[in-house]
């Protein structure tokens, strides 16, 4: 019998450590003439990296590079940020903001907010409502029939965000008791309300499928909500249907040869848009490398190094860019055993978790967003009218700004054609309220925006003013650099 030893760790010394040595966070703003360095040096510890990444997309700030060095237990990570508009990060309270929100502890670095921000987006799961997460086949009206349920029972939707991936659905909503306005402390009550979706969702589902319908337990303030989407569709499997990896030859070359030997661009073109996933070992150092080429995209790093890190692997090094519409990320792993990559069946894993977790934020259809006087059965109404018009919800993300509810829907045709003008014109109309229709190109740029009557969405020209501010955008809606304008993201 081969007995291994491994070295133990206290606990309490690993938390001394953590104490002595904060991460300390540097703002440099002269090295490079277009972006801000965030340069981060910290004593190093499982998921530090995803956090530091979850503070700087969370404000909706631009990754354009990053370079990460955690060999040893210290780490030295750089990353090259700007503001959706291209500036620099300038202001002192976003600066200090992050600095205090890297800096802080993991136990409570979520209770660090900015004292002038709102509750807009729902980053984070609230302890002051009641948390509901449902994972299913996914299906046109599906969210309707789910909120209209809600209304029903007197439930109100505080916020909800919703991702489908591969014919499944994965959702979490957070819901107030209509009479105390806050959470749900009946248990009976609480019994019943499940029951309901329950009902509704497994209402279309053949035998044997996959869903559930649970109470969430959050620690309120730290359950990232895009994270535990990711951790949903992740256990319900999203990613067995990713089969876009390509294939590539004993010499790491694209196999873009036809069947009579001569170049094939077509299929180049189809490889240039999807997901590509490279895995070798480095045997010298022990290390496996994964390399991930895609289309560059908004919060691209945290979704990535979200799959990482849940799959329980540790980034030791790692070099991000984006150029163009394109972005190339090399990890250098191993996992928390101390073990590489070297089974197929794990590579394999691998690729195809990481696939998903690309793909899972990829946006199909046209964007809806949607600003109105918040009231119970606001989500069931606005659901109700896309349903009525035969359109599928494929991301949501919704949640309040005082007052006011703020909605992001991304709809397509339920039948996959293309949806009429008309269509979209009939949909503002019975929304109502200030709603933009934000119509994309296949590779995300934005070619023309629509307003309703009751929103500025033209100048006195005539010409089309740009669109809203994202839900992500409006976190930091005070701030004069980072409220005049939308783009997406890159990062």
């Amino acid at each position: 019998m081969e007995i291994i030893y491994r070295p133990y760790v206290d606990p309490d010394i690993v938390s001394l450590i953590e104490r002595m040595h904060p991460p300390r966070v540097s703002i440099d703003n002269d090295t490079c003439p277009d972006c801000t360095l965030v340069k981060v040096d910290s004593a190093n510890k499982h998921g530090i990296l995803l956090e530091m990444v979850q503070v700087l997309t969370d404000l909706d700030l631009v990754i354009s590079k990053s370079y990460i060095c955690s060999d040893g237990g210290w780490l030295m990570d750089v990353f090259h940020v700007t503001d959706q508009l291209g500036n620099k990060i300038t202001d002192e309270s976003l600066i200090h903001y992050i600095q205090q929100a890297i800096s802080t502890s993991r136990e409570s670095s979520r209770e660090v907010q900015p004292s002038i921000s709102k509750n807009v987006r729902p980053a984070y799961i609230s302890a002051e409502h009641t948390a509901l997460e449902m994972t299913g086949t996914d299906r046109p009206g599906l969210m309707s029939e789910m909120s209209a349920v809600l209304a029903e029972m007197g439930c109100h939707v505080s916020a909800a965000v919703a991702w489908t991936h591969n014919a499944r659905a994965a959702c979490i909503i957070c819901v107030a008791d209509e009479c105390n306005g806050g959470p749900i402390t009946d248990p009976c009550r609480l019994a019943r309300v499940q029951a309901q979706l329950e009902n509704v969702v497994e209402a279309h589902h053949c035998d044997g499928e996959k869903r559930s319908v649970r109470l969430a337990c959050p620690v309120g303030g730290k359950t990232h909500t895009e994270r535990r989407l990711h951790q949903l569709m992740a256990a319900d499997r999203d990613y067995e249907a990713c089969c876009s990896c390509s294939v590539q030859d004993d010499d790491g070359k694209d196999e873009e040869m036809n069947s009579s030997g001569k170049f094939d661009w077509q299929r180049r073109k189809e490889r240039e848009a999807t997901t590509r996933v490279k895995i070798e070992n480095c045997t010298e150092k022990g290390y496996s490398i994964v390399t991930v080429r895609s289309e560059d995209r908004p919060k691209l790093l945290f979704d990535t190094v979200c799959a990482l890190t849940d799959m329980q692997y540790v980034v030791f090094h790692a070099a991000i860019s984006s150029k163009g519409s394109k972005a190339v990320q090399e990890y250098y792993i191993r996992h928390k055993d101390g073990c590489t990559l070297d089974l197929e069946v794990e590579r394999r894993r691998v690729t195809r978790c990481l696939i998903a977790a690309t793909e899972r934020r990829v946006s199909h259809g046209i964007r809806v967003d949607v600003t109105t006087e918040n009231r119970i059965g606001l989500l069931s109404d606005v659901t109700r009218v896309f349903r009525e018009n035969g359109l599928s919800i494929a991301r949501a993300e919704i949640g309040t700004n005082g007052d006011r509810a703020v909605g992001t829907f991304y709809v397509k045709d339920a039948s996959g054609d293309n949806i009429s003008r008309e269509t979209l014109e009939m949909v503002q109309r019975e929304i109502g309220g200030g709603t933009v229709l934000v119509v994309d190109k296949p590779l995300g740029l934005r070619s023309r925006a629509t307003s309703s009557s009751s929103t500025s969405g033209r100048n006195s020209a005539g010409t089309e003013d740009r669109p809203k501010l994202s839900l992500g955008s409006l976190f930091w809606s005070h701030l004069e650099r980072l409220s005049s304008n939308f783009r997406p993201i890159k990062s």
